[in-house]
C-alpha cells in the first residue's frame, strides 16, 4: 500500500507522536522528581540524626536525661526492653495518625470550602477573614481546655484541635492563590459566556493547586503537633500522652524514642505529600490545563 501524501493526515500523525513523546517525557520527569524526593527524605533523616548528636555534645546534656541516636537504637533493639517499647510506640503512633489524619482532612476540607466561598462572595471574605486571623493569634495551648470542655475528650475534640492548626494555612494560601489567577484567563472565560462557578472550576482551582499542596505540606506536620497536644492535655492516649507519661516516669529512653519518631513522621508525611503534588500537578496543574 502506498504511503499517504495528504498533508493533513501527515500533520495529524506527527502531532499524535509528538503528544505521546510529551506525555512520556512528562511522566518520566514526575518519576525522577519523586525519586529525588525520596532521596531527600533519607538525607533529611541523616541530617536530623547528625544535629541531634551535635546538640547533645555542644550543650553537654546530662546523660541521665539526654539520649543519643545510638542509645535510642540500642533501647529499641534490646532483647529485654525492645519488643515492649516498639509495641507501645506502634500502638500510640496508630492513635496519633488517626487523630492527625482526621484533623488534617477536616481542617483542609473546611478551609477549601471557605476559600471557595470567599472567592464567590468577596464581601464574606472582607467580613470574616479578619475574624479568622484574630482567632489564629490565640495560642492553641490556651484554647485546648476550652475546646475539650465543648467537644469532649474523645475523637471529636481531638479532630477539632488538629483541624484548627491545619485550617488557617490552607485557607490563607488557597484564598490568595484563587485571587492571583491571571486576569486575562478569567476575562477569556467571561468572553465565552462562562459564569463564576465555571470559571472557578475550569481556571481558578487548577491555578490554585500548587498553593493548596504547598499549604498541605505545611499543615500536615502541624496536624501531628495538634494531635499530640490534644493527646497530651485531653485524651490520655496516643503518642502525645505516651511522651507525657514517659517524662513523668523518667523513662527518657522511651521519651527520646517518641520524639525521634515524631520527627521522622513529619519528614515522611511532608515527602509523601510532595510526591503526590508532583503527580497531581502533572495531570491537573495549571500548565497541563
Amino acid at each position: 500500500m502506498a504511503a499517504t501524501t495528504d498533508p493533513i493526515v501527515v500533520a495529524q500523525a506527527a502531532t499524535s507522536f509528538s503528544g505521546t513523546d510529551d506525555q512520556r517525557g512528562k511522566w518520566q520527569g514526575v518519576a525522577k522528581a519523586v525519586a529525588l524526593r525520596l532521596v531527600g527524605m533519607v538525607l533529611a533523616v541523616f541530617f536530623i540524626l547528625l544535629v541531634w548528636q551535635i546538640f547533645l555534645w555542644a550543650f553537654h546534656v546530662d546523660p541521665f536525661i539526654g539520649r543519643t541516636p545510638a542509645d535510642v537504637w540500642n533501647y529499641l533493639t534490646s532483647a529485654q526492653t525492645g519488643a515492649d517499647a516498639r509495641q507501645q510506640l506502634w500502638d500510640a503512633s496508630v492513635v496519633m495518625f488517626k487523630d492527625a489524619g482526621l484533623g488534617l482532612f477536616a481542617g483542609a476540607s473546611v478551609a477549601v470550602i471557605v476559600a471557595l466561598t470567599f472567592n464567590l462572595v468577596p464581601s464574606a471574605e472582607h467580613t470574616f477573614m479578619p475574624i479568622a486571623i484574630v482567632l489564629r493569634s490565640i495560642p492553641l495551648v490556651a484554647m485546648t481546655p476550652l475546646i475539650t470542655l465543648i467537644f469532649g475528650r474523645e475523637l471529636l475534640g481531638v479532630t477539632v484541635i488538629a483541624g484548627i492548626v491545619t485550617f488557617f494555612p490552607v485557607l490563607v494560601n488557597v484564598s490568595l492563590a484563587l485571587r492571583s489567577t491571571p486576569r486575562a484567563a478569567i476575562d477569556l472565560c467571561h468572553a465565552y459566556g462562562s459564569d463564576a462557578v465555571t470559571t472557578l472550576r475550569k481556571v481558578q482551582i487548577p491555578t490554585a493547586l500548587p498553593a493548596f499542596f504547598a499549604s498541605l505540606r505545611i499543615a500536615a506536620p502541624l496536624a501531628l503537633i495538634g494531635a499530640q497536644l490534644a493527646e497530651f492535655f485531653a485524651t490520655g492516649k496516643g503518642l502525645g500522652y505516651l511522651m507525657a507519661q514517659s517524662m513523668t516516669l523518667s523513662n527518657y529512653n522511651l521519651l527520646w524514642s517518641a520524639v525521634f519518631l515524631i520527627t521522622i513522621y513529619s519528614v515522611i508525611v511532608y515527602s509523601i505529600i510532595a510526591a503526590i503534588e508532583k503527580i497531581a500537578l502533572a495531570k491537573y496543574g495549571p500548565v497541563t490545563r
